[in-house]
């Protein structure tokens, strides 16, 4: 079994002719990008030089881009880390990916889906479920709606539509 991975950016396209990418950050910052040395990308490692934020989408250099037909054809290359290299969470944090996948129950005990997804919007994670039959729906990501989250996913019946 290979070892699961986390995409905290993806290259959005080239910057100027020296191989300089920019960037679509789905980490909390820059700096906790640049915690990492190294990234996985559409097969290939890539060891990070630089990174610097712009008015828009922070500008990396790696090791591996020289030009800017590499860095071009590495758009849309999701850059990825094993989940074990990330930080320890407290009692109530979690990864979005930890909870993709997990088995969704209701507190009635009747299995609803699996979450397919976490998402914000701005005022708070949402999770997406995926019933048996494909349907999906929405819970938030709080104590009143959810009542568990690690081991599985256990939904208030009153959020379950």
């Amino acid at each position: 079994m290979s070892e699961k991975r986390v995409t905290l950016a993806a290259i959005a396209g080239a910057h100027g002719i020296g191989g300089e990418v920019r960037l679509k950050l789905f980490s909390e910052s820059i700096e906790s990008f640049k915690a990492f040395e190294t990234f996985e990308a559409a097969g290939r490692t890539l060891t990070l030089k630089s990174v610097r934020a712009t008015g828009k989408m922070p500008i990396a250099r790696f090791a591996e881009i020289a030009d800017r037909n590499e860095a071009e054809a590495l758009r849309g290359a999701e850059l990825t880390v094993a989940r074990d290299s990330l930080p320890e969470l407290g009692d109530d944090e979690y990864y979005y990916s930890d909870l993709e996948g997990l088995s969704c129950t209701s507190t009635t005990g009747d299995h609803i889906g699996r979450c397919i997804a976490v998402y914000n919007f701005g005022a708070g994670d949402v999770i997406e479920i995926q019933r048996p039959d494909k349907t999906t729906f929405l819970v938030p990501l709080n104590s009143k709606a959810v009542r568990e989250w690690r081991q599985r996913i256990v939904v208030e019946a009153d959020f379950v539509d």
